[in-house]
């Protein structure tokens, strides 16, 4: 009995999805809940178990093609189902509809019996984040699947647009007539309008020139393939690359970016953490890095200056009322942001803590969906990397994110004498539309005398 695989929903922000590599191929055996293929998404990327056991008999979306979330992506033929390992009575639950203003698919030909679902639920098993802004699935095909014909818009199209690009486009006035729409059924993608955007309104056409005498074949394009570039090599794009670029590109293009960086002296900090770092890590478990203190002095700022924990809103300011932090990890498949929430409710052991377990799962990619959810504010530690400044891209749609550098002993002036010191920089990227040099000034004097007032007495618990 054939079954029909659909993409679930996994997010209330989250309305499509990239298929990223098909791990079973049409005739392959599939035990129910063995991952059949990787989904990339906005957020994560996720293997999608079988719902059902069987054999695979059809892919209906090919890698790299975006679908939106509810859509039929393969067909398994649970005829083959083995004795013993028959499918449940109780089915999972239904995969959830597409959310309100995406594209929905076509029905696929009825089956002989109700096919089962797969509830997001069932996604848990491995998931890998894929990046530090949570951008949105790229909305460009890859190389292995050609890009569906440009269609003209319509209104059918336009109803289905995902909230995303409605939003954009009333930010910038954009009449969405004007856009031809790239996506699944001519839908709008978020990638058609920021083209728009760069693009500008189009021209009128100019009339058609004479016919011209042939002329020699120009040289290819700087950057483009050629049989001649053979001290030359091409990487294609994986979805998780694809999507970091994208999402970099978004927050850089969509966030007007301010930069400021103030030195701390934090002499105090590691000589504290000199005296209990061993007997901390013998009682706790874990290591005792700079980063949970950073954090502790962060979130307290972060209270007394809220419009740093905020993000843009077209016509108003967001204010977040928890202290969410994400903390940007270098993980095997690329950099992604776990999140730390309500990181001010935290001593800087449980900081400690919980910074240990998200940098380790991110490392060995079992963070879950709820792990990059929610942040409100991120830190980077390029310090670890050995860089003295830095000027970090924020972490969309989030207010400001900050980087704290490497730790070095400096000769500074302290009462008038030159005194040899432990500095390190603060570097903090912000929204100028929410912020000024005023705001992020004070912030950052926040974060920074915290900082220098740890000492002997500061309580760990």
């Amino acid at each position: 009995m054939p079954v029909t695989v659909t993409l679930p929903q996994v997010g209330e922000s989250v309305v499509e999805g990239t298929i990223g590599k098909w791990l079973k191929r049409p005739g392959d055996k599939i035990a129910r809940f063995e991952p059949l293929v990787e989904i990339v998404t906005d957020k994560v990327t996720m293997e999608l178990p079988s719902p059902v056991a069987g054999s695979l008999l059809r892919i209906l979306a090919q890698e790299g093609q975006i679908v939106p979330m509810g859509a039929p992506i393969a067909e398994v033929d649970s005829a083959d189902i083995p004795a013993g390992g028959a499918a449940p009575a109780t089915p999972p639950p239904a995969a959830a509809q597409p959310p309100l203003g995406a594209p929905r698919p076509a029905a696929p030909p009825p089956p002989a019996a109700e096919a089962p679902g797969v509830h997001a639920s069932y996604l848990v098993k491995e998931v890998r984040p894929v990046g530090p802004t949570g951008g949105g699935p790229g909305e460009e095909p890859t190389a292995e699947t050609p890009a569906p014909a440009a269609s003209a818009p319509s209104e059918a199209s336009h109803a289905r647009l995902s909230p995303a690009v409605r939003r954009l486009a009333q930010e910038h006035g954009i009449d969405l007539t004007q856009v031809r729409g790239t996506g699944l059924g001519g839908r709008i993608t978020r990638d058609d309008v920021l083209k728009y955007l760069e693009a500008g309104p189009p021209a009128a056409a100019p009339p058609a020139p004479q016919a011209a005498p042939p002329q020699p074949r120009a040289a290819p394009a700087a950057g483009q393939p050629s049989a001649a570039a053979a001290d030359e090599e091409y990487l294609a794009l994986t979805p998780v690359r694809r999507m970091i670029a994208e999402a970099m590109t978004r927050s850089a293009s969509q966030i007007p970016h301010a930069w400021s960086v103030v030195e701390v002296d934090v002499t105090s900090l590691v000589n504290l953490r000199g005296q209990v770092r061993a007997a901390f890590e013998s009682r706790e478990g874990v290591p005792l890095t700079y980063l949970p203190f950073v954090l502790k002095a962060v979130a307290a700022a972060l209270r007394e200056h809220p419009a740093l924990n905020a993000s843009w809103g077209g016509d108003k300011i967001v204010l977040k009322k928890r202290v969410n932090l994400g903390i940007a990890v270098a993980a095997p498949q690329g950099l992604v942001v776990p999140v730390v929430p309500d990181a001010d409710r935290l001593s800087i052991a449980g900081l400690a803590h919980a910074v240990h377990d998200l940098t380790q799962r991110a490392r060995q990619n079992k963070l879950t969906l709820a792990d990059v959810h929610g942040g409100t504010f991120t830190l980077n530690n390029t310090g670890a990397l050995g860089s003295v400044v830095s000027k970090p891209i924020i972490n969309y749609p989030q207010a400001a994110i900050l980087t704290t550098e490497v730790i070095q002993k400096r000769p500074v002036v302290r009462d008038d004498a030159i005194a040899i010191r432990s500095m390190m920089n603060l570097c903090l990227s912000f929204d100028h539309r929410i912020n000024d040099g005023a705001e992020s000034g004070a912030f950052l004097q926040a974060v920074k005398h915290r900082l220098e007032a740890v000492g002997p007495n500061t309580a760990l618990y």
